[in-house]
């Protein structure tokens, strides 16, 4: 059996070194477990997609889950910076944390805008950590020591500039090209890693490699058991330490892979609301069913914030249907349906009117506005919450 590997199709025997044991099931027992999580996944599934409030699930659904994932790293991030910072409205320097998890929401964007294969690929994992596609056949990674001096591909090309200044400025103007690719999306693959940062001894190739092997051979597995054995052997196999949050990406990717469901669901969530963590002492049986709990608790959440979505609907379509054609006040209503959290420069900016006009819709909506999050006078915010 092949699968896509690095640089193309490559066969088993490239993972005969150190091949990643899957685990031995009891089918016969957890049979009826996972038909009724499977079953529970599709039923809310097709209840967002008939709700017609998919898109705006999602995207509340992505800003609260980086937040999350944050959260279960150990950082605090307030999901109002998320926003602003999301729509170009910092109100102050974006922080450390801010900017992982402006990285996490990026990367389930990224993972939910291509289709359900790619981001099980070397160029959808290095696309989602934020390095870039792969280069094609022949291309190396870098290596755990320093570059080869013979190797001129290892060196910027102003490294032998016999003028200091011209090699600072071009250090400069490289780095500024980097900074706008990353701004229009694009994610270069970077040359060289601190070994100040990263672990030289940790080989995140063959770490991927054997990942990418478990999810080929649990690819006739249900679709829940292959997603719980993925996230397992993701964790067993420590991968992209400084992003712990991606494992629950790829969980859920897997699942909208095979078919499950058309979105991501919030597993990091779900896993901060469960009781299990994993310890590396729990058996197969033990594993699956902590991660059908954290499932459960994913889907809980998913359905009560769509109850609440729908409930916000219902109460500002009725002031919506009595509005002018030209009126933008059904364009406030979706952003609330959108995001977390709405403030009136947010709206301004993206309605493309005035602060004044925001207030004026704000008090058109009367009752069925929105809870107000903040209850101050200078930083006001609305949400659904």
């Amino acid at each position: 059996m092949a699968f896509e590997g690095r640089g193309g199709d490559f066969d088993e025997e490239h993972l005969a070194a150190r091949p990643y044991d899957l685990p031995e099931l009891p089918w016969e027992t957890i049979a009826g477990r996972l038909e009724c999580i499977t079953i529970s996944i599709l039923r809310f599934d097709a209840r967002l997609e008939a709700s017609g409030l998919a898109a705006g699930w999602q995207s509340r659904c992505d800003m609260t889950e980086a937040v999350r994932a944050l959260i279960l790293d150990g950082h605090l991030v307030d999901v109002g910076d998320l926003v602003l910072h999301d729509a170009g409205m910092d109100v102050c320097h974006p922080t450390h944390e801010l900017t992982r998890a402006a990285a996490a929401l990026r990367a389930r964007r990224t993972a939910l805008a291509r289709p359900a294969p790619w981001p099980l690929s070397i160029d959808g994992l290095a696309a989602l950590r934020g390095i870039g596609p792969v280069r094609g056949e022949g291309a190396r990674r870098p290596t755990k020591g320093k570059p080869d001096p013979d190797d001129e591909a290892a060196y910027p090309p102003f490294a032998n500039d016999a003028d200091p200044w011209k090699a600072h400025f071009a250090e400069i103007d490289a780095l500024l090209e980097r900074t706008s690719k990353v701004l229009a999306g694009e994610t270069p693959l970077p040359k060289s890693r601190s070994h100040l940062v990263y672990d030289p001894d940790v080989d995140e190739a063959e770490a991927e490699d054997l990942w990418l092997d478990v999810v080929q051979r649990t690819s006739h597995w249900p679709a829940v058991a292959a997603a719980a054995v993925a996230w397992n052997a993701w964790l067993d196999l420590n991968l992209y330490t400084r992003l712990p949050w991606l494992g629950l990406i790829m969980a859920a990717t897997i699942l909208r892979s095979r078919g499950l469901t058309h979105h991501l669901l919030p597993l990091a969530a779900g896993f901060k609301q469960s009781k299990f963590r994993p310890q590396g002492r729990e058996g197969a049986r033990e594993k699956l069913e902590g991660f059908c709990q954290v499932l459960e608790e994913a889907l809980a959440i998913a359905n009560r914030d769509l109850d609440r979505l729908i409930l916000a609907r219902e109460l500002m379509a009725r002031v919506t249907r009595t509005c002018r054609s030209n009126s933008r006040l059904p364009g406030l209503v979706e952003l609330f349906l959108s995001r977390p959290l709405v403030t009136v420069p947010l709206g301004a900016k993206l309605l493309q009117v005035t602060p004044k006009a925001v207030d004026l819709m704000l008090a058109q909506l009367g009752g069925a506005l929105p809870r107000e999050l903040t209850g101050r006078t200078r930083y006001r915010a609305w949400g659904i919450v």
